[in-house]
């Protein structure tokens, strides 16, 4: 039996932020978790693009709750600025879906030295993890979702020597090492939880091939070679529609069955119906350490739950 957004339970009264809302599974996200009566705040760097996505959403469900936020996950500035902006708003956030991401990107180095890749899909995500940490300990049920991707199959576990491949940058390898981190957080931000006695959990999703504008921004930049317009091509032709590749992060993201620390993507790994995925490579509990000492040394921010407290919630 599949699952679809008919399936998401009643969303009122919660707040879900999802990053890169302004288009393709972000948007999708947010207009499903909107239309199910969540107040969504959609956090995007491209404001303009935001606005437009802001429009879209409302034409659909006039009555919906949104709230655009600035937020660059390049910029640890910006992060800081869009958590403090999300931390002053609430006191409470229930669905934190880390969904925002580039992709076999030429290579660039971000304000803070890091590179474009490694910021935009890790850390930037830990940053605002980390900050939003408060509002995630107090409230009963909360969920950290994490996006991966089949590509976490060709990469690697985050090396702390070199974590932004200084010693020799691959666009693809870089992919793939962000995406296998993006399911090492998971599993990572679950343990802690668990440790610390919070009422959350951390799960991981990936889209499979989906036609959504990623490959198709891929292609553009250039950084991708051959690979760039293969991709772009197959998954006009092949891709599963944005709003069915949007499926896996929204059952993972609100489905009561779903456990901690497990993974959500599509049945046929590249396309079909959202399911619970095996874990092929689980992960030690090395690389899950060596990913949040990276991210701590990186930010100079620890992930804080020291909140969290039966009172507390």
């Amino acid at each position: 039996m599949s699952w679809t957004t008919a399936d998401i339970p009643d969303q009122s009264g919660r707040v879900a932020l999802v990053t890169g809302a302004n288009g393709g599974l972000g948007l999708e996200s947010a207009l499903a978790l909107a239309g199910a009566g969540a107040h969504v705040v959609m956090a995007a760097r491209d404001q303009a693009k935001a606005g437009a996505a802001r429009e879209r959403i409302l034409a659909q469900h006039p009555a919906a709750s949104l709230e655009v936020v600035e937020l660059d996950l390049g910029s640890q500035a910006s992060v800081a600025r869009a958590a403090e902006q999300v931390l002053a708003a609430h006191d409470r956030l229930d669905v934190l879906m880390l969904n925002a991401g580039v992709m076999a990107s030429p290579k660039a180095t971000t304000e803070d030295g890091f590179d474009a890749q490694l910021a935009t899909n890790v850390l930037g995500h830990w940053s605002l993890v980390c900050l939003l940490a408060p509002l995630v300990v107090a409230t009963p049920g909360a969920r950290v979702v994490t996006l991966s991707s089949i590509a976490q199959h060709q990469g690697r576990a985050l090396d702390p020597a070199d974590p932004h491949m200084a010693g020799g940058y691959k666009p693809w390898q870089m992919y793939g090492n962000t995406k296998l981190a993006a399911r090492h957080l998971a599993v990572g931000l679950q343990e802690r939880f668990e440790a610390a006695g919070v009422d959350a959990i951390a799960v991981a999703a990936h889209p499979g091939l989906t036609n959504s504008d990623l490959q198709a921004t891929t292609h553009a930049l250039g950084g991708a070679g051959w690979q760039g317009p293969l991709w772009d091509r197959l998954s006009s032709w092949f891709g599963m529609s944005v709003p069915r590749g949007a499926l896996s992060q929204l059952r993972a993201a609100t489905d009561p069955a779903v456990r901690g620390g497990t993974l959500y993507g599509p049945l046929l790994a590249m396309a079909g119906r959202p399911v619970r995925r095996p874990l092929v490579r689980p992960g030690s509990a090395g690389a899950v350490r060596r990913l949040f000492e990276v991210c701590e040394r990186e930010t100079g921010l620890a992930l804080d739950l020291s909140g969290a407290s039966p009172a507390g919630r």
